[in-house]
C-alpha cells in the first residue's frame, strides 16, 4: 500500500512539472492580417516562448515585439514601429484558439483588428 501511494504521488508530480513547463498556446509564427485604417496590412508575428518576439510588415519593416504576456489563451505584447515617418506604439492583446490569432492592436489612431494563423 505504501509503495502504491508513492507511486501516485510521484505520477501526480510528474504531471504537475509537465503542466508548468508546457508551451504556451502563442508560441509560434504568425501570418496575420491588420485591418489599419489605411486599408488591410499582411505582416508576421514570432513569438517565442521566452518572452521575446519579432513583427515585420510591408511598409513597417521589423519591429522587435516587447512585454509579451501569457495568460492561458490570451496574449499581449508591445510594438514599437516606424510607419510614414512616425514612431508608433502598438499594443496588442488577443487570444489564441488551436491555429489561428484574434485580438486588436491599439494605437494613437485607434483600435485595429487582427486576425491570422499558425504558419
Amino acid at each position: 500500500m505504501k509503495k502504491l501511494i508513492s507511486g501516485w504521488l510521484a505520477f501526480g508530480i510528474m504531471v504537475l512539472v509537465g503542466c508548468a513547463a508546457s508551451t504556451p498556446p502563442a508560441v509560434g509564427v504568425w501570418g496575420v492580417e491588420m485591418n489599419t485604417p489605411l486599408g488591410a496590412l499582411p505582416a508576421t508575428l514570432t513569438i517565442n516562448a521566452d518572452g521575446s518576439g519579432m513583427m515585420s510588415a510591408e511598409g513597417l519593416g521589423e519591429a522587435p515585439i516587447t512585454g509579451i504576456t501569457f495568460d492561458g489563451d490570451s496574449l499581449a505584447f508591445d510594438a514599437d514601429v516606424e510607419a510614414q515617418g512616425q514612431s508608433l506604439t502598438l499594443q496588442f492583446s488577443g487570444s489564441v484558439d488551436g491555429d489561428s490569432l484574434n485580438g486588436e492592436f491599439g494605437s494613437d489612431f485607434g483600435a485595429f483588428g487582427v486576425t491570422g494563423d499558425r504558419q
